[in-house]
């Protein structure tokens, strides 16, 4: 067996620092969180413009 196939990578590509791919992962997590929390935040300013709306009545209504 070559060194290569000892390592398991069978892409071809030189293995990787285990540094950099840790990076790499907290980055894309990092990524995925900020996208989750912005629909989130979306979602929320969503829901709550219709009850704002509906909470204030744009004229007042006059008595008889």
């Amino acid at each position: 067996m070559s060194k290569a196939e000892n390592t398991g990578n069978s892409g071809g590509k030189p293995p990787r620092d285990a540094s950099a791919e840790r990076a790499e992962r907290l980055a894309a997590a990092l990524r995925e969180n900020l996208k989750r929390r912005k629909a989130q935040a979306r979602g929320r300013a969503n829901a709550a413009s219709p009850a704002e709306g509906a909470a204030s009545d744009p004229a007042p209504k006059l008595r008889d």
